[in-house]
């Protein structure tokens, strides 16, 4: 009999615990959800984007590193010169991205070196702001462009990406700006304004050219006005908008050199940074393969230093290409299997494989830097939306492992990158969004089909 009352009084004591916990995070929930806790969610965005934006131009005014932003100001200041936009410097090129961005670089750079900085941190809190209202409204799957009820698919996903968040501001770096004009395409594609969708992508790789990656979707989804739309206003970025300051022989004499300049691989590393291409900053599929694959210095910087090796073989740099390309067909081919068909197509079914998307592009550019993980802000509204209306926990348990391997860099930033922490990461949330999408085929007949 005492067992049994001890038994009785652990249940009752854990239904205690149980209730207390659940009215709890009832209250915290409607709070968080009333007019009050937008009110208060907003100005702490404001406040947290401020001193982000801040820091730069304190570094700035105190004559220390402005990191990005310099070259930024110098590459204006060669444009309006008429100078050469790609040359070598100390054996690479230290601008490397597509014409159309030294071109509103010049424009930046005739508000002054601390203006341009105003002007960039701006334009990434905008974009930030954009990219959290995006993605929750891609994970709730809703089609008006009101605001989203839930406060928290805008705080929870922000929260987890906030370090990439501020990688680019330190750095002046455009990812927000690129994660805005991508999430702005999906909502493009869901509401069927597929011309507009392909000029955003356009405009994200004129910037930095990798999103151009996503036109294979576009191809194999058959969305031929997105793609045709893309095509034409890529040459457009490209080749006309320069001409009138750069003329049109120059202007593709710049597309040219960047073009020898930036498509390079070679057993020394990608494009135009030989040693970063291959070190611990970079979380690529390419990179990490190299890493754990080759003898390659996995800390490799320019100056003197101390080289560190993390490969468990020494294969030779065909034999890890041919790793790499079998890894990019696998995931390629999964993807393309778990796609439900496009009359089966839901709101929830685009918001997984727009994550999916997002995943994928991640893994398999050829440079993948921290701060462009701040990508992974519309993975995890899906997992935050998908874990508040508990639709189903297979995403979630694929979800804290790979925040746990995230987490790693937070005890031990080298070590961990070195050996791909954010990389396979991003690749166990594509095993779990995959059979979350798997799940959502099989589920039964669409709510709303697109």
């Amino acid at each position: 009999m005492a067992q049994g009352a001890s038994a009785d009084r652990c249940e009752f004591a854990e239904r205690v615990k149980d209730s207390v916990f659940k009215s709890s995070w009832a209250a915290l929930d409607r709070r968080l959800n009333s007019p009050v806790g937008f009110r208060l969610l907003l100005s702490l965005f404001v406040v947290v984007a401020i001193v982000f934006s801040a820091v730069p131009l304190l570094h700035y005014f105190r004559g220390r590193s402005i990191m990005d932003y310099k070259l930024w100001y110098d590459t204006g200041k060669h444009v309006l010169a008429g100078d050469e936009i790609f040359f070598l410097h100390n054996g690479k090129y230290d601008f490397m991205y597509p014409t159309p961005s030294a071109i509103f670089l010049a424009a930046a750079s005739l508000l002054g070196q601390a203006g341009l900085i105003v002007l960039l941190v701006a334009i990434n809190s905008a974009a930030w702001f954009i990219s959290a209202h995006l993605a929750a409204r891609l994970a709730a799957g809703q089609s008006g462009s009101g605001r989203i009820k839930n406060a928290w698919l805008y705080l929870v996903p922000s929260l987890l990406v906030i370090i990439y968040v501020w990688s680019s501001y330190h750095l002046g770096q455009s990812s927000l700006v690129l994660l805005a004009l991508m999430l702005g395409a999906f909502v493009a594609l869901r509401s069927e304004r597929e011309i507009f969708a392909g000029a955003l992508v356009a405009t994200a790789a004129a910037i930095k050219a990798f999103p151009v990656m996503v036109i294979v979707y576009f191809i194999y989804r058959r969305h031929w006005k997105t793609v045709a739309s893309l095509a034409v206003t890529l040459l457009f970025l490209l080749l006309v908008l320069p001409a009138p300051f750069r003329g049109f022989e120059r202007t593709w004499h710049d597309l040219e050199k960047w073009s020898v300049g930036m498509l390079k691989y070679s057993p020394s590393g990608v494009a135009q940074r030989p040693k970063r291409s291959q070190n611990w900053k970079n979380q690529s599929l390419v990179s990490v393969a190299h890493r754990l694959l080759r003898r390659v210095d996995a800390d490799a910087a320019s100056a003197p230093h101390t080289p560190k090796y993390v490969n468990f073989t020494d294969l030779n740099f065909a034999a890890v290409n041919a790793v790499i390309i079998g890894v990019a067909l696998a995931l390629g081919i999964l993807f393309i299997a778990v796609m439900p068909q496009r009359q089966m197509r839901t709101a929830e079914s685009d918001a997984i494989e727009f994550a999916l998307l997002i995943l994928m592009v991640l893994m398999l550019t050829p440079l993948a830097f921290g701060y462009l993980f701040s990508w992974l802000m519309l993975p995890f509204a899906v997992v935050t939306q998908r874990v508040l209306t508990g639709q189903s926990a297979t995403v979630l348990w694929w979800s804290v492992p790979a925040l746990a391997v995230l987490a790693l860099a937070l005890p031990f930033p080298r070590p961990a990158q070195m050996y791909g922490n954010t990389f396979f990461a991003a690749l166990l949330l594509f095993f779990g969004f995959s059979i979350e999408l798997l799940r959502c085929r099989r589920a039964g007949p669409p709510r709303s089909a697109v």
